[in-house]
């Protein structure tokens, strides 16, 4: 089953993608705060990662940089999540390491066919 890290610190956010990820057939585990996504993509390993970058402890930034700085981690796909939708914000989530960017509020269907994108191996960098 693939696995997918979802790291979001919103409880409402967070409970409504892992509910329709799994219904999706993916198995989701979930990080609350940047610095626990961290950890928990060393410890599980996932297939992919979709990272808010507005997060506590830790933010998507420097979570993403970290994961993508270590060798076990760095080929996961990290799939930005973020209410900062300028074009400089897109932008900075690439820079820190972001495979794709998608953004707030949640339009499922699209983040669908990017998480599906990722998950094929096909390089991301969508323009929205």
């Amino acid at each position: 089953m693939t696995k997918i890290l979802l790291v979001e610190d919103n409880e409402m956010n967070r409970d409504m993608l892992a509910r329709r990820l799994a219904r999706r057939g993916y198995e989701v585990i979930v990080a609350v705060d940047g610095a626990q996504g961290v950890a928990v993509a060393q410890a599980e390993l996932p297939d992919l990662i979709v990272m808010d970058m507005s997060l506590p402890v830790l933010d998507g930034w420097q979570a993403t940089q970290q994961i993508k700085a270590l060798p076990a981690t760095r080929m996961i796909p990290v799939l930005a999540l973020t209410a900062h939708a300028m074009s400089g914000d897109r932008d900075r989530c690439f820079a820190a390491g972001c495979d794709e960017y998608d953004t707030k509020p949640i339009e499922f269907e699209r983040l669908m066919s990017k998480i599906i994108v990722l998950l094929n191996g096909t390089p991301g960098r969508s323009s929205v």
